[in-house]
């Protein structure tokens, strides 16, 4: 398993936001163009995952000098199972080793449609690292459990990370950030 940076091309990005919008409910997807342009202008990195040169999955990463968010990682549906995402979670975990890596996840305590879902989501992380932090996470209209490696990622910590991935004049009305548990 490999992590290689996208080159920004047109196919490379169409392949991307094809497993994006199959992976991700639109309630939890930021516009593309935001995550592509962000890329670009090196306010976050975008991985394509390869096995051999085959293309498996994509990771993309906001992350400064002490955090690393893996703000969507996505594994191609017909190679879901087959072990590549616990390898593509190691090799991010290795490459982004002396930052705090962390994640978002529907909460698995929550009672939803894909409570199935969300617990196998759980135990994926959890065997491959993660540990649960003790914050919540408020982005936009949904609420998310945090899992990370390396250690707790504060609240502040999060809203300078974020704020600048967004940028100006986005992070005056950012609706993203960490929140206690209750």
């Amino acid at each position: 398993m490999k992590l290689v940076k996208t080159e920004n091309t047109k196919t490379e990005y169409a392949r991307i936001k094809a497993l994006y919008l199959e992976a991700f409910p639109p309630e939890e997807r930021a516009p593309f163009h935001m995550l592509k342009s962000r890329a670009k202008k090196g306010r976050a990195e975008c991985w394509n995952l390869e096995d051999d040169g085959r293309w498996i999955g994509f990771a993309y990463v906001i992350c400064n000098d002490k955090l690393a968010y893996l703000f969507y990682f996505a594994i191609d549906e017909k190679l879901r199972g087959k072990g590549y995402g616990s390898e593509a979670i190691k090799e991010l975990v290795k490459y982004y080793s002396g930052k705090k890596l962390f994640l978002a996840l529907e909460d698995w305590r929550e009672e939803a449609e894909n409570s199935k879902q969300r617990l196998k989501r759980h135990a994926f992380y959890e065997r491959n690292g993660m540990k649960d932090l003790p914050y919540r996470l408020r982005e936009a209209k949904v609420v998310y459990a945090l899992m990370g490696s390396g250690g707790k990622v504060e609240p502040e910590e999060y809203r300078v990370l974020i704020d600048k991935w967004l940028g100006w004049p986005l992070k005056l009305i950012r609706d993203m950030m960490i929140i206690k548990e209750n």
